[in-house]
This record gives structure tokens, C-alpha cells and sequence, in this order.
């Protein structure tokens, strides 16, 4: 396992990082197995969040790390809805606060390696916000603070606003990348992150399953994945299956399977610290860590820009 350091700061973390949702798992004790499976691999970079499964998922990784915590470097989020109340959500004072030592709790730990703001909400002031982080981590209760779903417009503001306010400021972004999806990262957010040194943990790696190549248009979806009917039609374009059929292509020529192609895509970019798998199984664990052996070919990069690239928008065109 490689590690390298998340964004400018010293701290290092494993080249892929373990996603715990489960939400294809309903058994704990598998879902610790995973995690335990995915620490014995090396993976010291684990991501969680309050809102998956009610609170379960911090639970289960809470098991999963006992005798272990010292050597991990774990995430949680902030801002989804976790209640019916009138404050069981957003990115206020009051519910950082009292989520952050609900989370603290359940993971049975003393402090918080990264806290996320989990997306950007309208309704709170983001002085508000950035300034109840910053308490966090003066407290000891977070050790450094970032951002999930913000545009990068949004980082900007809150960069800005945390040096104004000498406030502690992002270290790290999570956003969704993926082959499928290079629009909403590569104009913009990927010159911000080399530019402001920022980490960049990026999810749904294999598009909700749809780049591991058990997927192809004019076939009807796999049972029990999240693609059904008309939905499946609509998103199976044939841009994607394109995409697909090389990755398929590309896999038999190096030995290698469309899912770990996808990975090894996404490590070739060097603002990307590391993707986060959600493998819910610990025989699932070793062939999505299998990505990080050797590179990725020069011409096996560019074949796969070429084939998912998509038309930039008139505003980016530096021309």
C-alpha cells in the first residue's frame, strides 16, 4: 500500500480510502470483517458519515477499529437530515455541535481525524459554520476540517473566509469522479486543488457499479443493483456503454477487470489523494485494492480521456 499526504498538510493516508455506508450489507458482522479485511491490507484511510444508516455505520467501524484507533486516520460528515426536528439538519452552530459528540460516541473515539461539512447549506451563514469547525479543532475534538459536494465557487468563499476570519480552512474536498463524471470536477475543481493544495478524496469511483462491465445497453440490469427499468435505459446512454465496451476491451488485454481499469484511471491523476471503494464484502476488498498494483499505461490513459471525454461549455474555452 502506497500512502501520500492529504493535500499540503503532514499527515499521510493510504492511496485508496474504505467507504462504510453498507448500503448493500445488512449483516454487521460482515461489514466489520470488511473493514478489518481492508485494515489488514494497509487502507489507514477510513470514511464515514452520522446520516449512513442512522448512525450503523459508525457503529459498525467503531467495532472495527478497536485496538486499532491510533494507527487510522478516519472521516465523518455533517449536514444531512438525521431527525425530524426542526434542527436535525443543516450546517448551523447547534447541530455541528451537538452531532459532532453524537458522532464521537458512537465511533468510541476522544477526537475526529477529518470532519466534513457534508454539502453547502443556503440557509446557514457560512461564518457560522466555519467558525463552529474551527472551535472543533482548537477543542481537540477535530483534527483537520473539509468539505464534500461544495462547488468550487463554494471552496473559494470558504477559503477566503476562513483566512479572514484566521480561522482553520479546508485540507481536503470530496466529490463524485469518476469516468462517467469528469464535467463537474475537471474545469474548475482540479486547477483549485493543485493551486490551494487541497486533498481531493473522490466517490462513486465505479459510477453505482455501472463501469464494472456487469452492465450494458440493450441488456437488461443485474437484480438487486440499484438500476431498474426505465432508469437504467435512461442513464445507459451510448456515451456510457462507449465507455464501458473499452473498459471491457482494455481489461482483457492487460489481465485486468473493467472495475480495477476505472480505479487505475482515477490514481493516474495526480490531484486525486485517493477514491473511495464501498466494496461490502471482505472477498470484494482484495480485487478493488488489486487497482493500486503497477500504472496505468500512457496509451491506456489516453483511450479512456478520449472515449468518456465530453464537450466543455463555451465559458471554458481559454482560446
Amino acid at each position: 500500500m502506497d500512502y501520500v499526504p492529504l493535500g499540503n498538510s503532514g499527515v499521510k493516508v493510504s492511496r485508496v480510502c474504505l467507504g462504510t455506508a453498507f448500503r448493500g450489507q445488512a449483516d454487521d458482522d460482515v461489514a466489520v470483517q470488511t473493514i478489518e479485511t481492508s485494515i489488514e491490507l494497509g487502507c489507514n484511510f477510513i470514511d464515514c458519515a452520522n446520516f449512513y444508516g442512522r448512525g450503523r455505520s459508525e457503529r459498525i467501524l467503531a467495532r472495527a477499529i478497536r485496538g486499532k484507533r491510533d494507527d487510522l486516520f478516519l472521516t465523518t460528515k455533517v449536514w444531512s437530515k438525521i431527525g425530524d426536528g426542526p434542527n436535525d439538519l443543516g450546517l448551523s452552530r447547534y447541530h455541528i455541535m451537538r452531532e459532532v459528540e453524537r458522532s464521537l460516541t458512537r465511533l468510541g473515539t476522544d477526537h475526529i481525524d477529518l470532519y466534513l461539512l457534508h454539502n453547502w447549506d443556503g440557509g446557514t451563514p457560512l461564518e457560522e459554520s466555519l467558525r463552529a469547525m474551527d472551535d472543533l479543532v482548537r477543542q481537540g475534538k477535530v483534527l483537520y476540517v473539509g468539505a464534500c459536494n461544495f462547488t468550487t465557487a463554494q471552496v473559494l468563499e470558504a477559503l477566503w473566509t476562513s483566512d479572514r476570519g484566521g480561522w482553520d480552512r479546508f485540507v481536503c474536498l470530496q466529490n463524485q469522479y469518476n469516468l462517467l463524471h469528469r464535467l463537474e470536477v475537471e474545469p474548475e475543481m482540479l486547477p483549485a486543488v493543485r493551486k490551494y493544495g487541497l486533498g481531493l478524496m473522490t466517490y462513486s469511483p465505479l459510477a453505482v457499479g455501472l463501469l464494472t462491465g456487469r452492465f450494458r445497453r440493450g441488456q437488461p440490469a443485474p437484480e438487486g443493483t440499484p438500476w431498474t427499468g426505465d432508469r437504467f435505459e435512461r442513464v445507459m446512454t451510448e456515451r456510457v456503454e462507449a465507455v464501458v465496451a473499452v473498459l471491457v476491451e482494455l481489461g482483457q488485454q492487460l489481465g485486468k477487470t473493467p472495475a480495477q481499469l476505472a480505479m487505475a484511471w482515477l490514481l493516474d491523476h495526480e490531484e486525486v489523494t485517493a477514491p473511495i471503494v464501498g466494496p461490502d464484502m471482505p472477498e470484494h476488498v482484495e480485487e478493488t485494492f488489486a487497482a493500486l498494483d503497477g500504472t496505468l499505461p500512457a496509451e491506456v490513459r489516453q483511450r479512456l480521456d478520449e472515449v468518456s471525454l465530453v464537450e466543455l461549455p463555451a465559458r471554458y474555452d481559454r482560446q
